[in-house]
């Protein structure tokens, strides 16, 4: 059986490589590419919706699909818990299946996973993240991801060494941790977590150089594992990063849902999503 994917925001980067992905997968079928102004009637008779849009589109096109009852796998950036949890009781009632992925490449989440695993022997962590001058959403998708990890890793050691956090070069918390954004012409994605302690730092690097090459395994991994129903993803539930698919081999901290957040009228503004 072939499984009909609607794109929404399949002319812009991430999209076009997923529209790539997807025509040449066995089993799946392009069933609508749609960009960010497209009618959501053309979801209809879709069996799998991908988003990768921007902040201000991506919640409509979540209820959009959640209102037909197909299930949905976002890759937008800009979704932190706060924002999910707007959202969780329309998944719930219409008993779709939502996948939120804040990065597709494998590196990436396997790094997150490692700072998560370090996260409850250093005192200090920062997280440096940069991406090209014309991504929207700050801090990025990934990083907030990362910093959400290395909160619920060290539910007992408590919150981050960040002193002066209310002086604004010193970042944007986000579960505590300090990020700071970077949006410069030049750079795909990057990201770098530093972990100090008493006479000692660790750094744990990241940078994407070919989009299309690091994000097509994991977009298929998660096409797959949505396609097929797998049993990481329940009907009428969240599944949030790509490493609920992966063996890496780290126990992660579970998700966590959290209150929802008003978003003072910047849709997808993640850093407004904070706290230690």
């Amino acid at each position: 059986m072939t499984t009909r994917v609607a794109i929404v925001g399949a002319t812009g980067k991430l999209g076009g490589i997923i529209r790539d992905v997807v025509a040449a997968e066995p089993g799946f079928e392009v069933h609508a590419a749609l960009d960010s102004r497209s009618a959501m009637s053309a979801l209809d008779g879709a069996d799998l919706v991908v988003d990768a849009t921007i902040p201000a589109v991506s919640i409509d096109v979540v209820r959009a699909a959640a209102e037909r009852g197909i299930d949905i796998i976002v890759g937008t950036s800009g979704w932190s818990a706060e924002r999910i949890a707007r959202v969780r009781p329309e998944i719930e009632q219409a008993g779709i299946r939502a996948v939120f992925i804040p990065n597709f490449s494998l590196g990436s989440v396997i790094g997150s996973a490692l700072a998560a695993a370090a996260a409850p022997f250093f005192p200090s962590i920062e997280i440096i993240e940069a991406h090209r001058e014309t991504k929207i959403d700050s801090p990025s998708g990934t990083a907030v991801r990362t910093a959400e990890l290395i909160a619920a890793a060290r539910a007992d050691a408590g919150p981050v060494a960040a002193p002066h956090v209310d002086q604004r070069a010193r970042g944007q918390q986000v579960a505590s941790v300090p990020i700071h954004s970077l949006r410069r012409p030049g750079v795909v994605a990057s990201q770098s977590v530093v972990l100090s302690g008493p006479g000692e730092t660790l750094t744990l690097a990241h940078d994407t150089i070919d989009p299309a090459a690091a994000y097509a395994p994991g977009i298929r991994l998660v096409l797959g594992a949505v396609a097929r129903r797998s049993a990481s993803v329940e009907p009428g539930g969240v599944v949030v990063g790509l490493d609920t698919f992966l063996d890496i081999g780290i126990r992660l901290p579970a998700f966590v849902d959290q209150a929802p957040v008003d978003e003072g009228g910047v849709p997808g503004q993640v850093a407004r999503a904070t706290g230690a």
